[in-house]
């Protein structure tokens, strides 16, 4: 170790970044030490991964086997015991069909549904169903859509005076977008 004679604040730059490299690696070792992994593995991916004393590998955890002994789990299933994960396939191309109604539900950080249909004058209420907040913000500059960040169990709601296509988003979670499609 260093031992620093200078008076306080008179550390060089050099040095000051040298600890800092030297405290964040020793933190990173003692990190993977106090989990019961050697701090230089030659083994990498899912083969590095074993359980510590007292656990066992779960299907779906990586390097764990699957129904078959295919690594992974089975599809249709959530890859965590005990999480759910809607199964829906992903891909910009998989969009849900326009669904009618006044209620927008926001769980498992999506919107749903996450095309509405509506006329004009419905009032639309979204609630959190998240434990995380969110909020429902137009997308682009002068939208309708502003709410406050909303808390679980919280709701918004919006009445839709005009017709039209209205893109919004989470402004805490931007890839949580949804659209309200407003026709006479």
């Amino acid at each position: 170790m260093y031992l620093n004679l200078r008076a306080p604040g008179r550390r060089s730059r050099a040095a000051a970044g040298t600890a800092v490299v030297i405290v964040a690696a020793a933190g990173a070792l003692g990190l993977l030490s106090a989990c019961g992994q050697p701090s230089h593995s030659p083994a990498t991916g899912a083969a590095a991964l074993t359980p510590g004393p007292g656990q066992h590998r779960t299907p779906g955890m990586p390097g764990a086997t699957g129904p078959g002994g295919a690594a992974g789990s089975a599809s249709g299933t959530s890859p965590m015991p005990g999480m759910s994960m809607p199964m829906s396939p992903s891909g910009k191309g998989a969009q849900a069909a326009p669904v009618a109604g006044d209620a927008v539900a926001i769980e498992n950080f999506a919107f749903s549904p996450a095309t509405l249909k509506i006329k004009v004058g419905t009032t639309v209420t979204w609630t959190n169903r998240d434990t995380d907040a969110h909020t429902v913000t137009s997308t682009g500059s002068g939208g309708p859509l502003r709410s406050a960040a909303l808390a679980p169990h919280a709701t918004y709601r919006h009445t839709f005076t005009e017709p039209g296509t209205y893109a919004y988003l989470c402004t805490i979670h931007p890839f949580m977008t949804a659209t309200v499609e407003v026709t006479r």
